[in-house]
């Protein structure tokens, strides 16, 4: 006799909440699907170098060195096209030129930047920006100094990793403490990408927001990597079976943190970018918003895909947790070959159970075994 039992039904992962995301119950797989942060980061990364290797950087005049005209516009404003063919009967067609209006007052004032040039070539150009507006004022920005700027730049920078790795490594680890360096790497070159993809020019207040960004994107990692070490000591437990299950469990621990950060931060440097600069013309505050506004999504993104999974890549690799996470394969391969009945279509066949065999008469403790009386025949019907 076979019994069929109805397949049961295929349980569907219920969807995730804001309330889960508030709670912390959110299980998303950041480690497991580390490859495609890694694709995905790598993808920014190329084209950032290709383009800095094409295009280079818009350098500005305090890097380069040079020359400054601005000229407030007295009458019908000109377009860039118009002033570039006003400079090149002057030899300078080439120029950096530039409108800036200031929406609180409306006056609108031509910038041309243009290399050194002897004292007559100076008049020349101040001369034919003249028809736009009264004596051009000049600016004269030597490239020693600029050379000055893009040196104590570089310095500034490599002094900041030395302390950060200093720091790190004292704090909590050196992997840490490298895991931590190459996600600012990482920032680094995505937002010198956006510049050199887009043409913005990098002036000194862009200088400023690089390292204002780098310490925005350690301090979320800083904040992920603590509740990580505070998690480590259960590694190996039903809780957390790898390290790399422990690492994308503390993830998701600090996901609701991590974001109203990163939304605190963005949010009035979206402000000073497309508000500021985009609607009251304060754009001297364009340059150094822009930088931090991409480096801060930069940050924002690297602390959570690029930083925590370099990590639980760097620690898998120790031989304490290499062998957790062979342990835990070896558990799974056996959960995974256990046998299990067989299904046909959408049944369960049972094999029949056997009949039970009739249980011997049980013997008297004392005396012969006493047979039972034979029972009366029945009368036969007169």
């Amino acid at each position: 006799m076979t019994d069929t039992l109805e397949a049961p039904a295929p349980v569907k992962r219920r969807r995730t909440t804001f309330a889960d995301l508030y709670h912390e119950r959110t299980n998303f797989q950041f480690i497991e699907r580390s490859w495609r942060w890694a694709l995905l980061s790598g993808s920014f990364i190329l084209i950032s170098i290709i383009f800095l290797a094409v295009n280079g950087l818009n350098l500005g005049i305090d890097f380069t060195g040079g020359l400054s005209y601005t000229v407030t516009v007295k009458g019908p404003v000109p377009t860039v096209n118009q002033v570039r063919g006003v400079l090149g009967p002057v030899g300078e067609a080439d120029a950096s030129i530039s409108l800036q209006q200031n929406r609180s007052t409306g006056v609108q004032s031509i910038v041309v930047q243009t290399p050194s040039v002897t004292n007559a070539q100076k008049a020349r150009i101040a001369a034919a920006l003249a028809r736009y507006g009264p004596e051009a004022g000049v600016v004269d920005v030597s490239p020693t100094w600029g050379s000055t700027v893009t040196n104590k730049a570089a310095l500034a920078l490599g002094v900041f990793f030395l302390l950060i790795a200093a720091y790190l490594s004292f704090r909590f680890e050196w992997r840490m403490a490298l895991a931590a360096i190459l996600a600012v790497i990482h920032d680094i070159l995505v937002t010198i990408g956006v510049y050199a993809v887009t043409g913005f020019q990098v002036v000194p207040a862009t200088v400023i927001a690089f390292l204002t960004i780098l310490g925005f994107s350690l301090y979320d990692t800083v904040v992920v990597f603590d509740k990580v070490l505070e998690n480590t000591p259960r590694v190996g437990t039903d809780e957390h079976g790898t390290y790399s299950s422990m690492a994308n469990r503390s993830l998701n621990q600090v996901l609701m943190r991590s974001l109203n950060t990163s939304f605190v931060a963005v949010l009035p440097v979206a402000s000073l970018v497309f508000v500021g600069s985009g609607i009251f013309g304060a754009t001297s505050l364009k340059d150094f918003a822009l930088a931090l506004f991409v480096g801060l999504a930069t940050g924002a993104y690297s602390s959570i895909f690029v930083a925590t999974p370099i990590l639980a890549w760097l620690k898998e690799r120790e031989p304490k947790y290499r062998a957790v996470r062979e342990r835990s394969q070896q558990q799974a391969r056996r959960r995974r070959d256990e046998p299990v009945p067989a299904v046909v279509g959408a049944a369960v066949t049972r094999a029949p159970e056997p009949a039970p065999a009739p249980a011997p008469a049980a013997a008297p403790r004392d005396g012969p075994a006493v047979r039972p009386a034979p029972s009366a025949p029945a009368p036969r019907p007169t």
